[in-house]
């Protein structure tokens, strides 16, 4: 049977809302199928104003802990916040105390995409904290590893103006990551 895949991410201008749908495309391309969410915005709508965001995607359903542990296996995009996630995943996470105590998520599969505004902007570590909640939770983290992109990920070029999206390469990046973890979890429920 084929893995139950959630795409979750949280995306203040949508940089990360554009690398979930790359994800998709690589989850697609190994023959799976994935649904997207997000999480709550926790800043207020003013606060979101003085910051030019636009808001969130009012197409795309939020998720609840009791929702994900359906799927077998999540991909979550993390924007990067002083090198650790943001708030709003925090919020998030602070919300699985039911999930932690019964193991709702023992043995479920994730992945984590990131992006960030400049090359020092702490991906590695944005991916190091995350891994003590994986580990709370009994999560087994599917890293992308330089397998099956080593040239693209040493051969980034970035600004660091703030204004800048994800790049043609940061997407394909982010494609043969969905499909190098949809592959990974349906080879562990083969």
């Amino acid at each position: 049977m084929a893995p139950k895949i959630a795409i979750v991410y949280y995306s203040m201008y949508g940089h990360v809302a554009k690398l979930a749908q790359a994800e998709l495309e690589g989850i697609k391309s190994a023959g799976g199928t994935a649904d997207i969410y997000q999480v709550k915005e926790t800043l207020p709508g003013e606060v979101l104003s003085m910051m030019h965001a636009p808001g969130q995607d009012a197409s795309v359903p939020f998720i609840t802990p009791d929702k994900l542990t359906e799927y077998d296996g999540f991909l979550l995009g993390i924007p990067t916040r002083f090198g650790n996630f943001p708030g709003q995943w925090k919020a998030f996470w602070d919300h699985t105390g039911k999930q932690w105590q019964t193991g709702g998520f023992w043995g479920k599969y994730a992945g984590v995409f990131i992006s960030t505004a400049s090359p020092g902007g702490g991906q590695e570590s944005t991916a190091l904290a995350a891994m003590s909640t994986f580990a709370h939770q009994g999560i087994i983290y599917v890293p992308l590893g330089y397998k099956t992109v080593f040239g693209q990920l040493t051969a980034l070029d970035e600004g660091a103006d703030g204004s800048r999206q994800p790049t043609p390469l940061e997407l394909e990046v982010a494609t043969a990551q969905g499909k190098m973890f949809y592959e990974a979890v349906a080879k562990a429920h083969s």
